[in-house]
């Protein structure tokens, strides 16, 4: 095996979680639940990390599958399996240019119990005089405000929020390591949960600092769109690097 197909897929595997992890979906919530209950900045951003834990943890469980599942195969086609993966990877990422073409280029989280306003921030909008924020009308109807609601109900509900919705994109890049065994699967694990934690936590901290306008909204419209790129382009590179 080529020694720079490793890096290539740790690199590209960095990137997807941080900047999905750095769409609003995934932090935004938790900084508008913490001003609306009074959180300090520290109890926020301890919330945030706790939630994305399990974020992080449930999408490993099923790259462990993935994993798994990959190793199986790559028994049975031996040198072919570059190619498939390749393959494999470049259909994702003409996927998700089909899905961003189609206006589905976001995964949504939505508070619960809250509604879903559409608005230009979340790429739903049917109005061009539309003004509100999304969340900021989603979270009008949501429990995780309410005062009638402890502290730990709005904590769980976040943490659910954020554990049931793992992160699809970084799913193709277990299946890409797999050449590389456990050792491989180890390391993404451990770069999903670096990547993940951190842009969860720097965009959290720079919104209860003010900085919420700051221009990552602009990812969230075109995630699908920078997934399809980087899938497209490691699939390129597995099978080139590989032969």
């Amino acid at each position: 095996m080529n020694s720079a197909v490793l890096p290539t897929i740790a690199v590209t595997g960095f990137t997807v979680a941080f900047f999905h992890a750095a769409i609003p979906t995934h932090w935004l919530p938790f900084v508008l639940v913490a001003r609306a209950r009074g959180w300090s900045r520290a109890k926020t951003l301890v919330v945030t990390a706790c939630a994305g834990l399990g974020h992080v943890g449930l999408t490993t469980l099923l790259g462990l599958a993935i994993a798994w599942f990959g190793f199986q195969l790559d028994e049975r086609v031996g040198g072919l399996f570059p190619w498939m993966i390749g393959a494999f990877l470049i259909v994702v990422g003409l996927y998700y240019f089909w899905r961003q073409w189609r206006g589905g280029g976001i995964c949504h989280h939505h508070l619960l119990g809250g509604q879903h306003h559409p608005s230009a921030a979340c790429g739903h909008e049917h109005s061009a005089g539309q003004q509100s924020s999304h969340w900021d009308e989603e979270l009008k109807d949501s429990p995780l405000v309410s005062t009638r609601v402890s502290d730990w109900t709005a904590i769980s509900g976040l943490f659910v929020l954020l554990t049931l919705s793992p992160c699809e994109g970084f799913l193709p890049v277990y299946l890409s390591g797999v050449r590389f065994g456990w050792r491989g699967f180890v390391l993404l694990s451990i770069i999903l949960a670096v990547a993940a934690l951190a842009a969860m936590t720097l965009f959290t901290w720079l919104a209860l600092l003010g900085l919420e306008r700051f221009k990552v909204r602009r990812f969230e419209r075109y995630e699908a769109a920078l997934l399809g790129g980087l899938f497209s382009l490691l699939g390129v590179l597995v099978i080139l690097l590989e032969h």
